[in-house]
C-alpha cells in the first residue's frame, strides 16, 4: 500500500515538472521614445515555435512556456535582437537601434540610419517613393483609382456591391505602426470605413436588415453635400443558431515561418474554437508543397484534440494553395451540414506558387463550389513582405465570403471573438445597391470607394450577378459626395459628348417631386436564389452639420483619412490635424477602444508625414 501511495506521488510530482506551464507578459518600447513597439516578435529561444507579437500598444501576453525554459528572444528589424532571462511573469524591454547602416527599407521593415553622427529613425518605402522597384519586397495591391464624378443627367444611375471586409484598415494600420507611409493602393476607403461599427436602428419588419440616410456638408469641401447610407443586419438568436461545419484551410508554406504568420494563426484560430458550440465541427486541411488533411471532420467540443493537430504545425515547402482550396471544398462538401453554416476558412499570406496559381483559375474554381454548394468562404490575411493583399480580396469576394487582415492578438480577438458571429454567419446575400439620383436636384455624385464593387445597371435586376454577404449585427456603410444644381462648387464633373439620337429631359415629376434621389436595395435570403427589392425615395432633409449624427461625422473622418493616404484630389482643404479634430467630437462612447484607436493612429499618420 505505501509502495503504491510513493509511487502514485512520484508520478503525480513528475507530470507537475513536465507540464508545469508559465505566462508572461510585458510591453516592447523603442529605445528612442519609449514609445510602444507594435509588431515586435516575442520568442522562446528553447522553444522557437512558442511565439507571439507585440500588439497596438507594444504590449505582449506569451503563455503556456513551460517551466524549463530560461530565455526569451525580442527582435524586430532594423533593431537589435536582445535575449532575456525569464525571471518573472512581467518582463519589459526597450529596443535599441542596430549599429548597421542602412540606407533603405522595404515595406516590411523599420529602418535605421547613421545621420550627422547620430542614430536616428528612417520611415520609408524605397525613400516613400512609390514607383521604384524592390527585389525584396513581393507585396502586391490591385491598382486603385479613385471614383469621378459622374453627370446626372448623363449617368443618373449608380450600382455596386455591398462591402463587409475590412483588411485595408488593419493592413494600413501595419504601415503606420512600423513608422512607414502606406502605399496608395493598399489604401481601399469603403473597409477603412466598414472597420467600425455604426449605431443604427435593429431592423423590425421582415427584412434582415434596416436602411439610414443622412444629408449635410461634406467636411472637407463646404459647397458639396455629404450622402451618409447605412445598413443594419439583423441580430440572430444566439441559442438556436445554424451549426457550423468549417473547413480551416491553413498555408504551412515556408513563406508562413515569421512569429506573425503561423503562430499568430495558429493563436487566432484558438480563439475562434473557443467560441463554438457542440453542435459546430472543424476540420483542418494544411499546404505547402502539397495538400493533405491534418484533421477529419472533428466536434467542436473535442477542443484537445483539435488543439493539438494545431499545435503541430510547422512552416516549410513551396505553396501549393490551387490544391490546397480543392481538397478543402471536397472536406467540407463530405460534411454539408443541410441548412447548416458550411465556411472555409483560409489563413494565408497568399502567395501561391505551385500548382493552381493564378487569380483567375482559383476564382473560377472557387465561384463553382459557391454555387453549386453554397458553400462560403472567408480569407484571413497575415504577414508582411510578400503579401498578397489584392488576389485574397478577388478571392473572397468570388467565395461569398469576407476578407480580413490579422496583425496582431487583439485583432484576432475582433475577427474570431468580437464579431465573430457577424463574420462567420450571414443573414443576406448578393446585397447590392441602386441609386438614381434626381436631375432636377442634384447635378453630380461620387461614390467614396467601393471602387472594385462596383456593377453595370443591369446587374442590379440579374440574380446570377454575386455580390456582397451581410451577417448578423454585421453594419455596412456607404458615403456619396454630392453636388446639387445650384451648388457653387467649382469641383469638375465628367461628361460624354452630346449624342446624335438622343436628349435626356427632366419629367414633370422630377421637376415637382421634393425628392433628391430613390435608393433601391436588393438581397437573396441565405438559402435562395431569389432577389427580393426594397425602395427608399430619400427628401430634401439636409442637417446642418455640427446636428449630424456621430455615425455621419465619425465616418467622414474614417473617409477624410483614406483620401489622405491615397493623396486623392477630392480631398479639399482636409488635413491630419481636422480629422483628428472630428473624429474626436464623434466618437461617441464605445466598449471596444477602436475609435480611440483611430485617433491615435491619425496622429501617428501626422508625425510620419511629417518626417
Amino acid at each position: 500500500m505505501k509502495k503504491s501511495i510513493i509511487l502514485l506521488l512520484i508520478i503525480l510530482l513528475s507530470s507537475h515538472y513536465i507540464f508545469s506551464q508559465k505566462t508572461v507578459s510585458g510591453t516592447v518600447t523603442t529605445y528612442h521614445d519609449g514609445n510602444g513597439l507594435p509588431g515586435a516578435i516575442i520568442k522562446v529561444k528553447e522553444y522557437p515555435n512558442i511565439a507571439t507579437v507585440s500588439d497596438f500598444d507594444g504590449s505582449y501576453t506569451l503563455a503556456n512556456i513551460p517551466d524549463s525554459a530560461t530565455i526569451l528572444i525580442f527582435s524586430f528589424i532594423g533593431l537589435e535582437t536582445e535575449e532575456v532571462n525569464i525571471s518573472g511573469e512581467e518582463i519589459n524591454i526597450s529596443l535599441k537601434p542596430s549599429e548597421a547602416e542602412l540606407e533603405e527599407v522595404v515595406v516590411t521593415a523599420l529602418g535605421i540610419r547613421k545621420d550627422e553622427k547620430k542614430l536616428s529613425y528612417a520611415v520609408s518605402t524605397i525613400n516613400n517613393n512609390y514607383d521604384e522597384p524592390n527585389d525584396n519586397n513581393t507585396e502586391e495591391y490591385n491598382i486603385i483609382k479613385d471614383n469621378e464624378f459622374q453627370d446626372v443627367m448623363q449617368n443618373p444611375l449608380s450600382t455596386f456591391s455591398i462591402d463587409v471586409d475590412n483588411a485595408s484598415y488593419s493592413n494600413v494600420r501595419r504601415f503606420i505602426n512600423q513608422n512607414q507611409k502606406p502605399l496608395p493602393d493598399a489604401v481601399r476607403t469603403e473597409e477603412m470605413i466598414n472597420y467600425f461599427s455604426y449605431d443604427y436602428d435593429e431592423p423590425k419588419g421582415n427584412h434582415p436588415f434596416s436602411i439610414y440616410t443622412e444629408i449635410s456638408d461634406a467636411p472637407w469641401n463646404p459647397n458639396n453635400k455629404l450622402l451618409h447610407i447605412g445598413i443594419q443586419g439583423k441580430k440572430l438568436d444566439y441559442k438556436n443558431l445554424q451549426p457550423c461545419n468549417f473547413v480551416l484551410l491553413l498555408d504551412v508554406s515556408g513563406s508562413m515561418g515569421s512569429p506573425n504568420k503561423l503562430p499568430l494563426m495558429i493563436t487566432a484560430l484558438k480563439l475562434l474554437l473557443n467560441e463554438l458550440g457542440e453542435k459546430d465541427r472543424i476540420a483542418i486541411v494544411v499546404y505547402a508543397g502539397a495538400a493533405g488533411l491534418v484533421l477529419p471532420s472533428t466536434p467542436a467540443s473535442e477542443k484537445e484534440k483539435i488543439i493539438e493537430a494545431l499545435d503541430k504545425l510547422s512552416a516549410g515547402g513551396s505553396t501549393a494553395g490551387g490544391e490546397g482550396i480543392k481538397l478543402a471544398y471536397k472536406i467540407a462538401q463530405k460534411n454539408l451540414i443541410p441548412d447548416g453554416n458550411n465556411r472555409i476558412i483560409l489563413a494565408t499570406d497568399g502567395d501561391f506558387n505551385v500548382g493552381t496559381s493564378s487569380t483567375s483559375e482559383l476564382i473560377r474554381m472557387v465561384v463553382d463550389y459557391r454555387t453549386e454548394h453554397d458553400i462560403y468562404l472567408t480569407i484571413c490575411g497575415f504577414g508582411m513582405g510578400n503579401y498578397k493583399d489584392g488576389r485574397m480580396e478577388e478571392i473572397s469576394n468570388a467565395g461569398n465570403g469576407n476578407y480580413f487582415y490579422i496583425d496582431n492578438e487583439k485583432e484576432a480577438e475582433k475577427v474570431f471573438v468580437t464579431d465573430m458571429r457577424a463574420n462567420m454567419f450571414t443573414v443576406a446575400k448578393d446585397v447590392k445597391i441602386q441609386i438614381e439620383f434626381n436631375p432636377a436636384k442634384i447635378k453630380g455624385y461620387r461614390l467614396i470607394g467601393y471602387e472594385n464593387r462596383l456593377l453595370a445597371n443591369e446587374d442590379f435586376k440579374d440574380d446570377k450577378k454575386d455580390a456582397g454577404e451581410l451577417g448578423p449585427g454585421h453594419t455596412v456603410t456607404a458615403l456619396y459626395e454630392l453636388i446639387l444644381v445650384d451648388s457653387k462648387s467649382e469641383t469638375e464633373i465628367r461628361e460624354h459628348n452630346d449624342l446624335k439620337y438622343q436628349e435626356h429631359k427632366l419629367t414633370k415629376e422630377a421637376e415637382k417631386s421634393g425628392e433628391l434621389m430613390n435608393i433601391k436595395f436588393r438581397y437573396k435570403p441565405p438559402k435562395s436564389d431569389k432577389s427580393i427589392l426594397i425602395e427608399k425615395p430619400i427628401k430634401e432633409d439636409y442637417v446642418k452639420f455640427n446636428k449630424t449624427s456621430n455615425n455621419f461625422r465619425f465616418s467622414a473622418a474614417v473617409a477624410g483619412f483614406g483620401m489622405l493616404l491615397r493623396d486623392s484630389k477630392f480631398k479639399g482643404d482636409l488635413t491630419f490635424d481636422k480629422i483628428i479634430e472630428l473624429a474626436k467630437k464623434s466618437k461617441g462612447d464605445e466598449e471596444n477602444g477602436y475609435r480611440k484607436e483611430f485617433i491615435e493612429l491619425v496622429e501617428k499618420t501626422k508625425q510620419i508625414y511629417k518626417e
